[in-house]
C-alpha cells in the first residue's frame, strides 16, 4: 500500500490521485471492503419519466463529447439525479462540502439524504477502481461526520 502520511492533510479527490486500492484505504481507516452483487429492492412506484430521460440522453450523446468529468457529471449525472429527487423527494446538495479530520474532506459531487437514508454519486472517468477509493474516503467520513451529529 501506498503510504498516507498522517500528519499530511488530504482531500476525497486526493485519495484517487494517489491509485490507493479499495481495500488498503479501508484498512487505514478501520473499516473492511468486500465486492459482492447488491441486490436492491424493487421500486414500487410508476417511474413516469425514465423514458423521456433516455431519450434526451440519446438524443444529446451524438452531439458531446464525455471526456471529462465536468461533462459526464452535467449530461448524464444530473438529470438522472433531478430524477431520483423527483422520485424519492430526497433532499440533494451539489458539491457538498465536508470536513471531518484533515485526512477526511472535500466536495461529494452528489449528496442525496433523506430521513434515516443517503446517497452520494461520484462522477468518475474510466478509473472505477480508484473511483471507488475515493467514494471509500467520503463514505467513511459521511458516517464519523452523521456520528458526530448524532451526538
Amino acid at each position: 500500500m501506498k503510504r498516507i502520511d498522517r500528519e499530511q492533510s488530504y482531500t476525497f479527490s486526493k485519495f484517487f490521485e494517489l491509485k490507493i486500492e479499495p481495500k488498503d484505504l479501508a484498512q487505514y481507516f478501520g473499516y473492511s471492503f468486500v465486492r459482492k452483487k447488491l441486490v436492491l429492492p424493487p421500486y414500487e412506484e410508476d417511474l413516469d419519466q425514465v423514458k423521456q430521460l433516455k431519450e434526451r440522453i440519446e438524443e444529446i450523446l451524438p452531439h458531446a463529447s464525455l471526456s471529462s468529468e465536468a461533462a459526464r457529471r452535467e449530461l448524464l449525472i444530473s438529470p438522472l439525479m433531478l430524477d431520483l429527487v423527483h422520485y424519492t423527494k430526497a433532499e440533494i446538495l451539489i458539491e457538498y462540502a465536508i470536513k471531518v479530520s484533515e485526512q477526511l474532506q472535500g466536495s461529494l459531487d452528489y449528496f442525496l439524504e433523506r430521513s434515516n437514508s443517503m446517497l452520494v454519486i461520484e462522477a468518475k472517468k474510466e478509473d472505477l477502481d480508484y473511483g471507488m477509493t475515493q467514494l471509500i474516503a467520503e463514505l467513511i467520513a459521511l458516517e464519523q461526520w452523521q456520528e458526530a451529529k448524532d451526538q
